[in-house]
């Protein structure tokens, strides 16, 4: 069965960030940015039907001068959100940047509930606050600029240890498991211990302390003859915390000829040894988003080749791929909380909603046994054919 996707255009709204908050209802983020585009930065809650009917419901329209949402994040079990937006030019003469912005979501309406300073912008600086990620219970709660992470206890943000700030490379991504936080910048994964088992922990502590660094992992060994590579993104298996996900960019090698593609690739770990299991290309050009489902049976990712794929978990097998999914490359990609349907956003004003068969990978398995099958059955008639002209 072919699968279903639809693309949407949304008109004056580059979308850089999503989130589901019920399984028929996700949380757009977007806008212009702090240029004088003339393009509002907005929230906007769409309630979704299947992949042909999207219906705008509500939309918060943000202050003049703020940035638009740059990232995103849902409570696993509430309807809230928690957002990346700095604060305008003429609010940081005043009061720190306060970039950590939670959302509810009530009877189909956008308030703000509460914000948090925890990136401070000098001059010209142009940080942002590109990770927001919960932890599998919701209870804590990163965000994270270029350098610097923070852990916060949810839902009244209160500092859990002491800010992460790395001098090496560049801040991309961060995950959770019940025990340690990985941190995925350009030049390592950083595996944090948590507190504590219980993720309550940091109420117990009146003065925060630095996470102890459990491990860090280099870059992997790629295929190939690249220079190098960077870590974009990592995730664990909702299921299974021995496994972790990564992606990895190439930078292509220097050469007097055409330039080389850059690359990209997704990598198994086992987290008892970090070692890898699986690695698999997936682009010739870097993946700009990623994302697991919460049943851990599909990976998603878009890349700058315009492309959306999905991929199976376990074998790293693709099982679908959607060509010019976007006209820019896509931005942000979710998975609703059902694992049936994915979502990807562009800043060319459109998304992409994508229903995914509850057979998806065992659909694929199944063509190829039955090609496994019918080649048997041609071999076996080409043998019985010779057998009886030899008699």
């Amino acid at each position: 069965m072919r699968t279903q996707h639809t693309s949407h255009s949304l008109p004056s709204f580059p979308v850089y960030s999503c989130a589901f908050v019920t399984p028929s209802e996700f949380v757009l983020g977007g806008g212009g940015g702090q240029s004088k585009t003339g393009i509002k930065n907005k929230l906007r809650l769409y309630h979704v039907e299947g992949d042909a009917k999207l219906e705008l419901v509500d939309e918060l329209e943000l202050a003049s001068g703020e940035d638009a949402p740059m990232s995103m994040a849902a409570h696993p079990e509430t309807n809230g959100i928690v957002g990346g937006i700095n604060s305008s030019e003429d609010a940081l003469k005043d009061s720190p940047n306060q970039n950590c912005r939670v959302y509810n979501i009530k009877e189909h309406k956008i308030s703000l509930a509460e914000t948090r300073s925890t990136l401070e912008l000098k001059g010209a600086d142009d940080d942002y606050q590109r990770v927001t990620v919960f932890s599998p219970h919701g209870k804590l709660l990163a965000v994270g600029g270029t350098r610097d992470l923070t852990v916060l206890s949810y839902p009244n943000l209160a500092l859990v240890a002491l800010p992460i700030h790395i001098d090496k490379g560049e801040i991309y991504d961060a995950a959770f498991s019940t025990t340690t936080l990985v941190v995925a910048t350009t030049v390592n994964l950083l595996v944090y211990a948590l507190p504590s088992a219980n993720e309550d922990a940091s109420e117990k502590q009146p003065s925060p302390v630095a996470l102890e660094l459990l491990q860090t992992i280099d870059r992997p060994t790629l295929p190939g003859k690249d220079a190098g590579s960077s870590f974009r993104s990592v995730r664990f298996h909702p299921a299974d915390e021995k496994t972790l996900y990564s992606v990895s960019n190439t930078v292509p090698p220097r050469t007097r000829t055409k330039s080389s593609p850059r690359r990209a690739f997704v990598c198994k770990w086992n987290t008892d040894t970090w070692q890898l299991t699986k690695v698999r290309q997936i682009s010739d050009r870097g993946v700009t988003c990623f994302d697991i489902s919460p049943d851990g049976k599909l990976l998603a990712f878009g890349s700058s080749e315009l492309t959306v794929g999905v991929l199976d978990s376990t074998t790293l097998a693709p099982l679908l791929t959607i060509l010019k999914a976007h006209d820019f490359p896509p931005t942000t990609i979710r998975f609703s909380p059902t694992s049936g349907m994915l979502v990807s956003g562009s800043a060319d004003n459109t998304v992409r909603i994508v229903t995914v068969p509850s057979n998806l990978g065992a659909t694929s398995w199944g063509t190829w046994l039955l090609i496994f099958v019918a080649l048997l059955v041609v071999l076996f008639a080409i043998l019985a054919q010779q057998m009886n002209q030899v008699l």
